[in-house]
């Protein structure tokens, strides 16, 4: 009998430590949200800790070049774990997705050759997120994923008013490279070493455009890891469709931990 109570305790112990492990998933809320583009309805996706007080910093995250999906949204919900107001950003308009990656770079390069449009959307969630309540409109920052990431380097590259922006395995290449003095945006870029979608030449190209722009930034390149390494649907995108693409569970990690300690530098003024 004192065994089954005493194995009983155990168990409960254990639950009670499991459940203690994930409090910031408990209480993080998000729900769907619409904004507008000009005519154009945007559908994004906010999360936040409702049991946090008080305005805290507020980070855009762009989606891959498949659209406003789940993976956005569960970035965003993880942001929110941290202590943010986290909005995922719909930058093809309608929540529009693509099935197929002939679709989704049709749908990229609609965004990627018209500037103005590109920065016309992202302002508009941008916006939206320094309305919420929850949010210090001064401290707000933006992380991008592939297309996403391509997206908030080229914010920075405009001027936009960020503390911080950070690319997971984006694009460096562009047709609007930054002025001198022209970023005011602290740059994080965290790439695959093995991303034969951004080859060396573009590395270096991107790093010396920084250096002219006089931008603050940092380069992390994961060795063996390929393009989209954080996701980990990358394999089965692989297998479908022929895409040179992979899931490395230890780059994922790494690269987040590098996030975090780059917004807490930017949010905090060190």
């Amino acid at each position: 009998m004192k065994q089954s109570i005493r194995a009983g305790l155990m168990l409960v112990v254990a639950a009670l430590v499991v459940l203690a492990a994930f409090p910031a998933a408990a209480k993080v809320r998000g729900r769907v949200v619409e904004y507008r583009d000009g005519t154009v309805t945007m559908k994004g996706y906010l999360a936040w800790d409702p049991a946090l007080k008080g305005k805290r910093p507020g980070v855009l995250v762009v989606h891959e070049w498949w659209g406003h999906n789940e993976y956005a949204r569960k970035r965003a919900r993880m942001l929110a774990g941290l202590g943010y107001t986290a909005l995922a950003v719909d930058m093809y308009g309608e929540g529009k997705q693509a099935p197929h990656p002939d679709d989704a770079a049709a749908f990229a390069a609609e965004v990627m050759k018209n500037g103005n449009l590109m920065k016309d959307r992202f302002m508009a969630a941008m916006n939206l997120l320094k309305d919420q309540p929850t949010v210090d409109p001064g401290r707000i920052g933006a992380i991008g994923y592939c297309f996403g990431g391509a997206v908030v380097l080229n914010m920075a590259r405009q001027g936009v008013d960020l503390a911080g922006v950070v690319s997971f395995h984006g694009s460096l290449a562009t047709d609007r490279p930054a002025e001198p003095g022209g970023i005011k945006a602290r740059v994080l870029v965290l790439n695959g070493a093995a991303d034969r979608f951004v080859p060396p030449e573009q590395v270096g190209a991107f790093a010396a455009e920084m250096a002219r722009s006089g931008a603050e930034f940092g380069f992390i390149s994961y060795a063996g890891a390929k393009h989209s390494f954080t996701n980990p649907e990358a394999d089965a995108f692989a297998k479908r469709f022929g895409l040179d693409v992979a899931y490395d569970a230890r780059a994922d990690r790494r690269s987040w931990a590098e996030m975090k300690r780059f917004f807490h530098l930017c949010f905090s003024g060190g």
